[in-house]
Formats: structure tokens, sequence, C-alpha cells
């Protein structure tokens, strides 16, 4: 998301680049090409105005620096200014001394709020929390269905009890968390297609009972205005502690995420998108005002990496490139790893400037099945050594993994530009990992 917004402020950006100098005239033509951005992407009138007249006073109020062009200054201060629109800084997730600690989550039905509390569970868990999730939502049978199938997928309990009353099975499953010793308890609450005071009762009800030490408002990013309104409402019910940004990689002009931070006060802590359980970010304001400006979130990415590689394992891999040794076996084993990071266009946006280049050249993510198609379908023995890789063997490898002899010879010829190019950046001393510009070029 954000890339049309990411657009519109390179071209602003672009355009100021040319003149000598900052004055009122060219000050005041960004602000409305940067406000016109702002509202297209869905961003709160109020809030758009209120940022662009900052921007304006810092610009015009600031000291010229003549090392420092018209552009780079203007884009400081956007900069600066989406950063606290965002909320400054990071804001995490608060823990009672008492145990458990309570976190509550509310939201409409489909803001992906059940999806939510699988992916918190599992962040926590690897954190070395002990978390249980209580399934509060009475009226859908499939969603405490759902919370089962994700909570054996990652070893954590889901406690329902099967009695028509969610503030009890909220109370008990506390109870029972208690009892067992465990750290955190996750309370996922019932929704409705749209705010009505039934539901806010309810959830209001299980806040009393419980006492939660975390509140957290989860809201659809595809919603638009809607998701500022909503957050509202709830606000003035359940006083939430916190945001929960979903579907952020969905066909959204993201405006919610600039808004809600700035309407209700409250921060943003989590931003999910896709469906798997890994696909949850903790909300970094500086972060995300780096990616809608082109900066790239090399951050972000270095966290990822850890996450899914091992220091070992990078250690392995750097000695077998150092000694030429690299394979299709450890390109298999190195895909395998990068796609737990998430999608490859979600880690190429990323790196500085690829977002603004992947906007019109899309990343085929289903790519990389064909790839792993092609190398399994290998022997041993021709993984490890592919220049033995003759015509009559690549045949029978595209006919074993559904493609054509093209596409093998195609994997093949990338694969050996991309060995070239891991050897030289050894011989650099810039490290050797596959790194997603790397698989990129395998992907085009």
């Amino acid at each position: 998301m954000f890339e049309d917004l990411s657009a519109k402020f390179d071209s602003v950006f672009r355009k100021i680049r040319g003149e000598n100098r900052i004055t009122e005239l060219n000050i005041a033509d960004s602000m409305r090409d940067i406000r016109r951005a702002l509202l297209e992407a869905d961003v709160n009138i109020q809030v758009a105005r209120e940022f662009t007249e900052k921007v304006r006073e810092k610009a015009l109020g600031a000291d010229v620096l003549k090392s420092v062009s018209p552009g780079q200054q203007i884009v400081k201060h956007v900069y600066d200014e989406l950063v606290t629109l965002l909320g400054g800084s990071h804001t995490g997730i608060r823990f009672s001394q008492k145990l458990p600690s309570v976190i509550l989550v509310c939201g409409l039905q489909g803001s992906g709020k059940t999806t939510f509390c699988g992916k918190l569970a599992n962040q926590l868990k690897k954190q070395g929390k002990v978390p249980a999730i209580v399934a509060a939502d009475i009226y859908r049978p499939a969603a405490i269905d759902q919370l089962k199938k994700l909570g054996s997928q990652i070893s954590v309990p889901v406690l329902s009890y099967g009695i028509q009353d969610a503030v009890e099975v909220a109370r008990r499953g506390v109870e029972e968390s208690r009892l067992a010793g465990r750290g955190v308890v996750i309370i996922d609450t019932a929704g409705r297609l749209h705010v009505d005071s039934e539901m806010m009762d309810e959830v209001r009800r299980i806040k009393e009972a419980v006492s939660p030490e975390e509140i957290l408002f989860v809201v659809d990013a595809m919603t638009g205005q809607d998701a500022v309104n909503t957050a509202k409402a709830f606000w003035d019910t359940v006083s939430y502690t916190g945001v929960v940004m979903t579907k952020m990689d969905g066909d959204t002009r993201g405006g919610a995420a600039l808004s809600i931070r700035q309407v209700v006060g409250q921060p943003i802590k989590f931003l999910s998108y896709g469906e798997k359980l890994e696909s949850l970010d903790p909300f970094y304001p500086d972060r995300l005002a780096q990616r809608i400006l082109g900066m790239g979130d090399v951050v972000s990415l270095v966290e990822k990496a850890q996450e899914a590689i091992s220091a070992e394992d990078a250690r392995k891999l750097n000695e077998k490139i150092r000694k030429n040794d690299f394979n299709l076996e450890d390109f298999l084993g190195q895909m395998r790893q990068i796609k737990k990071m998430g999608s490859m266009s979600s880690i190429l946006g990323m790196l500085p400037g690829v977002g603004k280049a992947l906007k019109d050249m899309p990343v085929d993510d289903g790519a990389t099945k064909k790839i792993e198609a092609i190398i399994l379908s290998m022997t041993v023995k021709e993984r490890r050594n592919p220049d033995i890789l003759n015509g009559s063997r690549r045949l029978r490898i595209a006919r074993g993994s559904g493609t054509t002899v093209a596409e093998v010879n195609r994997l093949m010829k990338q694969f050996g530009d991309m060995k070239k190019m891991m050897k030289t950046m050894s011989k650099m001393g810039k490290g050797a990992m596959a790194n997603p510009a790397m698989m990129k070029r395998l992907l085009r």
C-alpha cells in the first residue's frame, strides 16, 4: 500500500528540486499538491490541512542551509511531520505485573480480529511468553473453529466453554489461564457488520469483568474513512489502548493509517497483512514514514532476516559462496527461508528506491513455486552439480515440474548470473547471503 501516495510525494519533491531556493510561492504550490495527494489517499480532510500547514510553517521558518537543496529541506520537513502524525515513537504491548496479562481484542466483523489473535499469540510465544486464546465470540461457531485451527498450528490452547454468555466465557478463560500459570490471555470478542449498542455493551461488560491491561481495536485499512468513524465509536465506548491495522497488503489508499492516530489519539501498535501467522509487524512511525517517502525500511528487513536465518546458517552460506560452492540445493534452502519473511514484493518494498521501481513492474510471488518445482524435479546430484544439466536432463526436469525447457534454461542462466554476482560481492567483503535483490533477478 501507499504506492500511489509515495509516487505523488515523489512528483512534488522532483518539482521543487528544480527551484533554486524556497519561497512562499513554491511552498504554497508544494503544500497544495501534498494536501491533494493526502486527500486522494483517503486521509481525513482536517488531518491533511493541519499536516500541510505545519510543514509550510517549518519550511518558511527554518534557516536555509546552503548545502541543502530546497527539495531536500521539504523532504526533511514532510518526513518529520509524517513521523509525528503517525505517533512519534513505537508503542509496544504493555504487560501487567500480576499474571496473566489480559489483552482484549475488539472490532467489526470481517476486520481480521480472529486471525490477528492467532498472529499475536504466535508472536508472543516467540518472545518467550506463554499465551492462551479465549474464544468469546459466541455468535459465530466458525470463529471458534478458526481460532482452534490457528491455535493448533502454533501449539497455543484455545479456550471455549460452549455457553452463550461471552462475559462468563472471558472470565472463565482468564481464571483457567491464571491457575495454569499462563502469562498472557488474548480474548477474541464478537463483532458486527456495523456498530450497534448491543455489541458495544457486551465489549464494555467483558472489559469490566476481566480488567484487561490492553484493549486493541482491530480495523480493516481497506475501509478508508469508515475506519476512522468506527474507531471513534469504539473509543467512546471502551477507551482502547491501541489500534491494529489489518489488510495492509490490500488494494487500499492507506489514509486510515495516517488519520486514526491523530483523530482518536491512541497509538497504532501493529500492522497485519496476509493470512500467514508470521505476517504481523510491530508499528514504527519512523519506518512507515520512510517507506512512504521511498526511503525503504532496511531496519525491518534486517530484523525479518534475523528471524528467518540463523547466524550459523549465514556463516555456512558465506563460506560456500567464498569457495564458489553455492549450488541449487543451497539456493532452494535460501528461497524457503526468505519466503518466511513475507511476500517478495513486501520484502523488496523495504529496500530504498525499490518500492518505486516495482510500481510498474510487479513481482510474481507465484514464481517461487515454479522455481521450487523445477529444483525439486532434479536429482540430488544435479542440484549439487548444475553443470551436468544437458539437454535430455533439462527435458526430463521440465516434464517433471510441469514447466518448459525454456523455463528451466532461463532459471539456469539466471542462477549462473546470480552466482557471479555473489562471488563479486564476496570479494568486495559485503557479505554473501542470498538477498532479495538477487532473488528478484530470478523472479523476473
